[in-house]
């Protein structure tokens, strides 16, 4: 009898290191997936923080990019703009001692289409709107009158100030008189 409590004995420690042993093997399996997980996280963070990095120097870098466009751009239509400047100095200048109507005149034309002509070459386009059907996504209208005749009703009657586009897209309205 004492013998089989020994044995007994024996088995019930031997399953208790066996419990602890399997015990100790899934802690020690946990803590490495726990260190594994734990590091895919450490390394997806890394990879979130560096994209998130990289998209805020590319958006501050398109920022500065844009604003150097703008800066560029005004700078050209500026300096095609210095000779009508010129131009009009010269013409103050000579309308002090120039007499003639006719001269002044002309010399007005001159630079009104030199003007008119880099403003073009930059990409204004005048609207044509007399006669023309009444289009709110171009004009705008500030009065009606009565129509001549039924044909001319919803008509674009008189133009009061031109409206312009600037590469297809509407930069002032056309001021408009519509017969009704």
């Amino acid at each position: 009898m004492a013998e089989e409590k020994v044995n007994e004995q024996e088995k019930e420690v031997e399953e208790k290191v066996e419990s602890s042993a399997e015990e100790t093997n899934q802690n020690q399996e946990e803590q490495s997936n726990e260190v594994d997980l734990q590091k895919k996280v450490d390394e997806l963070n890394d990879k979130y923080l560096r994209l998130y990095s990289e998209f805020e120097n590319f958006r501050r870098r398109s920022a500065k990019e844009k604003l150097e466009i703008i800066g560029n751009a005004t700078e050209k239509l500026l300096g095609d703009l210095l000779p009508v400047l010129d131009d009009f100095d010269r013409a103050i200048e000579s309308n002090k001692t120039v007499e003639d109507p006719k001269i002044l005149k002309e010399g007005f034309e001159l630079v009104y289409n030199k003007f008119f002509n880099i403003l073009k070459s930059n990409g204004l386009k005048p609207m044509e709107a007399k006669g023309k059907e009444f289009d709110v996504d171009l004009h705008e209208a500030i009065t009606k009158m009565p129509a001549p005749n039924k044909k001319d009703k919803g008509m674009v009657y008189d133009v009061v100030e031109k409206g312009y586009h600037l590469n297809e897209k509407v930069l002032r309205f056309a001021k408009v008189v519509v017969a009704e």
